[in-house]
């Protein structure tokens, strides 16, 4: 295995060059179009300050006074991937709890649980997440009763894989004063057993555990985002969505900043209206550390996910028909909230997974945009699961359909049993999404996904996940082209911030954020292309990770 290497946050840096123009020459450079078409070149000329002064072909000449040149020997140079939706710090977290989204199942999971408390003594709480009980064919969520026994006396607390159900144990429970009296709060659910509760706690349930939980200190905080940052870099991963900021999340960011250890570009929606208040004031942040940090937006959640039965349905679920699942807000409150946020300049983006959730915002959109008119990129996350009657109206006043390929591939068979066969024609419809003039941003949604852009690339055109599943593709007429999917991946992305003139392509005046690679994507097969490893990741003209 290579050994990684980051040379951001680690006391070692590139001092960004001063004077003339830097030269990163002999390449097998090549970028994307919005109209998919892909531009060659072999050398790629910066200003001192790190921006691109223009591309250079074989036969083009070369710059007679140069600060430095770099002589790539040939090797792939491509934009640095967008992330259109991700969570950094729930990222960095992951990488320093138990992590469970490797497990097979119970018992493998059970296992981890009890090794990971024994290796670690002095943790009060064991925290983590990632556990997935439809990968465990498990046919029923895990119980308090599962982890008895698993770290003594002490709380767990362990988040599913897509963050929307947690799961503790008798410990913290008791801790959280938690008792067969507590009630599901609203947008929330207990998972109650023989009338106690369970130990799943669902959406806004959580937080009735979560409040008890120890809150990290700073330090802690800042060894997460260095850890999360060190992974995106490394995935080749320059720019990313980062949905739903807390103010600690954010406060931890400008730390990083004013260190200098901050190398990704974060895009910041802040989790919900007055977080966004308490940071930016009267309205969205400047662009700060040379266009590596702003909050230009606020994430709200219309309902939860497919994974719990949280994802708002019009209809019953097929395996579950007494459950639809529940709207986070009324109609009422999710107007006001937006409006709130658009009156003061901010982007809105709102999780909408089920049918109804969707069709919920679209409505909202559609008569705040009477009065909040111009440029606003409405953005839905995930629009996971809409109406096929729905689709048609996420091709109007500018809506941003913010997917993640990945989903699709992993969501699957889950789905299938979540919906049933009827309601799957507006599931998971990039193509659709394309064609009816939607702007179509992707991303992973890590740590929900792993972050990696070339596994969310391939999963986009063939709708087949690493083993090549299912033959021929799931519902292969939603798949887009690889050029399509490239975009999204990159110049969409920063569209989707309002970043397209800061960032994500590489033209004369954006900043020279790129990555080297071992093998050309645009001829690598679906295998091969998730096979792809990032050598090195340049961010504004400074490279910033290297493989050893």
């Amino acid at each position: 295995m290579m050994k990684a290497i980051l040379l951001a946050g680690l006391g070692f840096a590139i001092a960004a060059p001063a004077g003339a123009d830097s030269l990163v020459d002999n390449v097998n450079g090549m970028t994307i179009t919005k109209d998919g078409r892909v531009t060659r070149f072999t050398g790629l000329v910066m200003t001192p300050d790190g921006r691109v002064v223009k591309l250079l072909g074989a036969k083009d000449k070369r710059p007679d006074r140069l600060d430095w040149r770099a002589d790539m020997k040939g090797r792939v140079l491509l934009p640095g991937f967008i992330d259109a939706h991700g969570h950094v710090m729930e990222l960095g977290f992951r990488a320093l709890e138990l992590d469970l989204s490797d497990a097979k199942s119970l018992e493998e999971a059970k296992a981890r649980i009890a090794a990971y408390a024994a290796a670690n003594p002095e943790r009060r709480w064991i925290l983590g997440g990632g556990w997935n009980q439809e990968a465990w064919r498990l046919g029923r969520f895990p119980t308090a009763a599962d982890l008895a026994g698993l770290a003594g006396d002490r709380a767990i607390w362990l988040s599913r894989a897509d963050g929307h159900a947690s799961w503790a144990n008798a410990a913290a429970m008791k801790a959280a004063g938690v008792t067969a009296k507590s009630v599901s709060p609203p947008g929330g659910r207990i998972e109650m057993a023989g009338g106690q509760p369970s130990g799943v706690f669902v959406d806004a349930a959580q937080d009735l555990v979560q409040k008890a939980v120890p809150q990290p200190l700073g330090k802690d905080r800042n060894t997460a985002f260095l850890r999360a940052q060190a992974q995106l870099l490394s995935d080749g991963i320059t720019a990313t969505s980062d949905m739903g900021t807390s103010l600690d999340d954010w406060l931890t960011y400008r730390r990083m900043g004013d260190a200098g250890n901050l190398r990704v570009r974060i895009m910041s929606y802040a989790m919900g209206v007055d977080t966004a208040v308490r940071v930016g004031g009267t309205g969205p942040t400047p662009w700060l550390y040379d266009d590596r940090l702003k909050m230009g937006g606020v994430k709200l959640y219309a309902d939860g996910a497919l994974g719990s039965r949280g994802a708002w349905l019009k209809a019953p679920y097929s395996d579950a028909p007494g459950q639809s699942g529940q709207g986070f807000m009324a109609d009422d409150v999710i107007r006001n909230l937006m409006s709130r946020a658009a009156m003061d300049g901010y982007q809105v983006a709102v999780h909408a997974i089920g049918d109804r959730a969707n069709a919920q915002v679209l409505g909202a959109i559609e008569e705040l945009a009477l009065t909040y008119d111009g440029d606003r990129r409405w953005r839905i996350e995930h629009a996971q699961v809409v109406d096929p009657a729905d689709l048609s109206r996420f091709g109007k006043h500018g809506i941003v359909a913010s997917m993640q390929p990945t989903h699709a591939t992993s969501d699957r068979t889950m789905a299938e049993a979540r919906l049933g066969q009827a309601r799957l024609a507006g599931a998971y419809a990039w193509k659709t999404m394309l064609g009816n003039g939607a702007t179509l941003a992707f991303g992973s949604d890590y740590p929900v996904e792993k972050p990696n852009p070339f596994a969310g690339w391939a999963a986009a055109f063939t709708r087949q996940d690493a083993s090549g599943q299912p033959f021929g593709g799931w519902r292969p007429e939603e798949a887009v082209t690889r050029e399509q999917a490239w975009w999204a991946f990159t110049g969409a992305g920063a569209y989707a911030g309002f970043a397209e003139k800061k960032f994500g392509t590489l033209e004369p005046g954006q900043r020279a954020d790129f990555i080297i690679v071992d093998r050309d994507p645009t001829l690598a097969g679906p295998s091969d292309l998730r096979a792809t490893k990032v050598e090195e990741t340049w961010v504004g003209g400074v490279k910033v990770f290297e493989r050893k």
